[in-house]
């Protein structure tokens, strides 16, 4: 798959989910190496205000979503892959006012689960705020999900 058509499938994935709008999720990055998702800073994600730390449900949204979308730049087709099993070690509180991008990618993909790993960061993808490991469940290409979510994906026709 080109890296012209994963950008354009990843951003039509992250579009299809709602929670990932509300947050105004973007695609940063897509390629045979991974993904690359940023999730701005605003003050609806805080859970700290004294310090403006965001709350680790938006963090755990963002490595989910990145390490989720990550399968999409390691299978030749489009699959529904829910997670398995995540499990993030945060290092240090966020900054205020700087927008956090996850970075995932798959290193392992098997008949029936894909293997994650990534991390969140700032400013600096060598000072990780957390790093992420992720499983994720293969249920085939004839599995579309609910609500037409398959259909979502595909390209639009001209």
């Amino acid at each position: 798959m080109s890296e012209t058509s994963l950008m354009a499938m990843a951003e039509r994935f992250l579009s299809a989910l709602k929670h990932c709008q509300l947050l105004q999720m973007r695609v940063v990055h897509a390629d045979a190496d991974g993904m690359t998702l940023v999730l701005p800073w605003s003050p609806a994600i805080v859970g700290n205000p004294q310090t403006g730390a965001v709350h680790g449900g938006a963090l755990t949204t963002l490595l989910d979503t990145t390490c989720g979308m990550a399968t999409l730049c390691a299978l030749p087709r489009f699959e529904v892959c829910p997670t398995l099993d995540l499990r993030i070690d945060y290092m240090h509180p966020t900054r205020a006012d700087l927008p956090i991008y996850g970075h995932a990618q798959c290193y392992r993909v098997t008949r029936d689960v894909i293997f994650t790993r990534g991390s969140a960061y700032q400013d600096d993808p060598g000072q990780p705020i957390c790093q992420v490991v992720g499983t994720f469940m293969r249920l085939g290409q004839q599995i579309k999900g609910g609500l037409n979510f398959g259909n979502s994906l595909k390209a639009p026709r001209p």
